[in-house]
């Protein structure tokens, strides 16, 4: 009886001083900083100088962790062509860059536990050129249908927005869609509003389109290209 006892009691203290329930164990999650609003040069500036100094404001980071930064500067607004990028601490960062030439920025936060936050709002400028008297519209962004969307209907309605440093310009579009990857079917011809609409489009197909942008003192900006398939 007295080892019954004795082993009942040895099994007690095990279970006792055992780990414990693993569910009261907590584990603290890491999220991301936030977004950075961009502040120099703004949206849309012309720069008189191309040696251009970005700036921007802190993000802040729920956990405290120090904040490093990422600034991406390219010739095209989805970044495939970038000619300037740069990481660190500060919230500033000068570069020399070409004149006479329409750029694009945007910066993101890395926290130290290398958690990301999403790219800023992407700003564009244009640097001074020589003797210009007049700038190329900037590229036009798209609006409808989203890249790569799927659309339902024979008919699709076709936007995009565009701008020009150069504030008093006119600006008309020559659009081009088609199921080639490069399309140069002209759907519209010096449209004065940034929409067209196509019909008869075919089932089960893929079609691409672009934007030309053309301001009323000779500038011209051919935009990239875009994509959406019919269902």
């Amino acid at each position: 009886m007295k080892k019954y006892i004795y082993l009942v009691a040895t099994v007690s203290m095990l279970f006792s001083c055992g780990g414990g329930d693993s569910s009261s164990d907590t584990t603290s999650t890491n999220t991301a900083p936030s977004i950075p609003t961009l502040t120099a040069p703004t949206n849309n500036q012309l720069c008189i100088n191309n040696a251009v100094s970005f700036e921007w404001n802190a993000a802040t980071d729920a956990e405290n962790n120090p904040i490093t930064y990422q600034i991406q500067v390219a010739t095209d607004n989805q970044f495939t062509q970038i000619v300037q990028t740069a990481e660190g601490t500060a919230l500033n960062k000068s570069f020399t860059l070409n004149k006479g030439t329409a750029y694009y920025w945007r910066v993101k936060a890395t926290d130290s536990k290398n958690v990301s936050s999403n790219y800023s709002n992407t700003y564009s400028f244009y640097t001074e050129g020589d003797a210009v008297s007049n700038h190329a519209p900037f590229l036009p962004e798209i609006v409808q249908p989203e890249m790569n969307s799927i659309l339902n209907a024979s008919t699709a309605t076709l936007k995009w927005s565009a701008s020009d440093v150069d504030v008093n310009d006119v600006l008309v579009y020559d659009v081009y869609c088609g199921t080639a990857a490069s399309p140069t079917t002209k759907v519209g011809a010096n449209l004065t509003t940034p929409s067209v609409t196509v019909n008869a489009l075919q089932p089960a197909t893929n079609y691409y389109w672009k934007v030309v942008v053309k301001d009323n003192k000779g500038g011209e900006t051919i935009g990239q290209i875009w994509n959406f398939k019919t269902n």
